[in-house]
């Protein structure tokens, strides 16, 4: 059987250059190690969020997050796709992000859904450094979410995060994402996303 250390070690990214050991660290399990995610280590993430950049300092983000056997975790639950019910009861906690959309004088903000995903990015390094897992969701039903939650119409919900310490058993997966799991990790080459003097026309499903 594989063991939770070795899915990490086989896990770390083969950068084409040398970045950041956090960055190369992470990534997004389907397991997690069954113990409750630690309050302290909560506001640890929050706070790493709350210091992220956004357009005029409006701070758009918001979160809404549960502990398993909760009705609220339940709730946000039923708001996944069915793949991914599949294996995220395997998380400690269950979480959504949502944006403000206005701007200070009630304009829509169009950076509002750029400044949640900086404040995710922040909150995912975070984690990582304390040894704790997050994997983003965007299969969620967004309308169903905000009407279990009771969210107002100038929000939106737009995804889930599963979050949990790294260390669980990918035992308790089916075999198909047992694999999935233990594929080698891909990204898109540089060049298919960085232009220098123009733009290049390069589909996005090019590899």
């Amino acid at each position: 059987m594989t063991s939770p250390e070795q899915i990490q070690l086989e896990n770390i990214a083969d950068s084409d250059y040398e970045i950041f050991a956090l960055l190369k660290q992470r990534y997004s399990p389907r397991t997690f190690k069954d113990v409750r995610v630690k309050k302290q280590h909560l506001n640890q993430l929050f706070e790493a969020a709350r210091w992220s950049p956004s357009s005029n300092n409006i701070q758009p983000w918001r979160f809404i997050y549960a502990e398993r056997n909760s009705d609220a975790y339940k709730n946000i639950l039923s708001c996944l796709s069915d793949f991914n019910k599949e294996w995220a009861t395997n998380a400690p906690l269950l979480m959504l992000t949502a944006y403000y959309k206005k701007t200070k004088d009630d304009k829509n903000n169009f950076h509002a859904l750029h400044d949640l995903g900086l404040a995710v990015g922040s909150m995912t390094t975070q984690a990582q450094y304390m040894g704790i897992a997050m994997h983003q969701m965007a299969g969620v039903n967004h309308e169903k979410a905000e009407k279990l939650f009771d969210v107002p119409e100038d929000y939106h919900i737009t995804s889930a995060i599963a979050l949990g310490y790294y260390g669980g058993e990918i035992d308790k997966l089916s075999p198909e994402l047992q694999e999935a799991e233990l594929k080698e990790r891909q990204r898109i080459d540089q060049s298919q996303f960085a232009f220098m003097d123009r733009w290049k026309n390069i589909r996005h499903d090019e590899n």
